[in-house]
């Protein structure tokens, strides 16, 4: 279900985009849309993950310069059967991690250093488990390209005045101006709902991925936590990016709505914990040590 709901949330972002195009410039536009798409995802299949890693200054690291950290990936990739991906630490001391890359086969992953200085050993699995399970999912090609559609609306949505009087908007000047407003208001609210349906997902898959989903429910609880005190600049200054982490980097409100990127961290500890007693872990039972 959740697959669905993403290719059905994935195809009303395509139709706004070409929708857009046909009200600002005809037939025509709508191809000529239809063409920057197909650009702007070529390029950001490619280069995405170059690109945010750069972003955010991550450094790879090998088994010598992160040991712990590598051999927790090494050993959930294989649990995974994917790929090692690469390894990549933040210098960044609000918890948080992400994973990127266009195929498994070509994934990062990128933890930050106040992660792994305040979670355990065992949460810190959790949460490398988490994103390796959008990595297998392919998630992260889904929002890259999700979040290159949305960043073709906005910039179709600021031509919209210059294109008013085209005889396909047939409120004109007035058309213009909603397009402008809402059209990426409206690619926002998609994107949001796509990136908040990817994440319960990938929850579920990483606590299989890990064997315990009450390391990842203690993790996300101490990260958000965290994370509402401590600033991530690098993400302050590319909020277009805040849906890739685990937690929101962000200083948002922790609820469930449209516009949230992330779903609430209760939700989803409440159905970690439930995933746990599904699986005989009682909910106040210790996990066998990590390693």
């Amino acid at each position: 279900m959740n697959y669905l709901r993403t290719a059905i949330l994935l195809a009303a972002m395509t139709a706004l985009f070409l929708g857009v195009g046909y009200l600002l410039g005809g037939t025509g536009g709508m191809v000529i849309a239809l063409l920057v798409a197909l650009a702007m995802n070529a390029f950001a299949y490619w280069n995405s993950d170059k690109v945010v890693l750069r972003m955010y200054g991550a450094r790879q690291v090998d088994r010598q310069g992160a040991p712990g950290f590598y051999g927790i990936v090494e050993q959930l990739a294989a649990n995974a059967e994917l790929p090692m991906p690469r390894v990549y630490l933040i210098d960044s001391d609000q918890p948080n991690a992400f994973a990127t890359g266009r195929n498994p086969a070509n994934a990062a992953v990128a933890a930050t250093q106040g992660l792994l200085r305040r979670l355990s050993s065992e949460e810190v699995a959790g949460v490398m488990a988490h994103e390796l399970a959008h990595v297998r999912n392919r998630d992260t090609l889904t929002m890259t390209i999700t979040a290159t559609i949305a960043g073709a609306v906005g910039m179709l949505a600021n031509f919209a005045l210059f294109f008013g009087n085209n005889r396909n908007n047939p409120l004109g000047f007035v058309g213009a101006i909603l397009i402008m407003i809402l059209a990426p208001l409206a690619a926002a609210l998609v994107q949001m709902a796509i990136s908040r349906s990817r994440e319960y997902e990938a929850d579920r898959v990483g606590a299989e991925i890990c064997g315990q989903p009450l390391w990842l429910a203690s993790a996300l609880e101490k990260i958000q936590a965290a994370a509402q005190g401590i600033d991530n600049e690098a993400a302050e200054r590319n909020p277009a990016t805040a849906h890739m982490f685990i937690i929101n980097p962000l200083h948002a409100r922790s609820v469930d709505s449209l516009f949230s990127t992330h779903p609430n961290t209760a939700n989803r500890v409440g159905r970690l914990r439930q995933l746990a007693a599904e699986m005989g872990q009682g909910s106040q039972s210790a996990p066998r040590p990590w390693g």
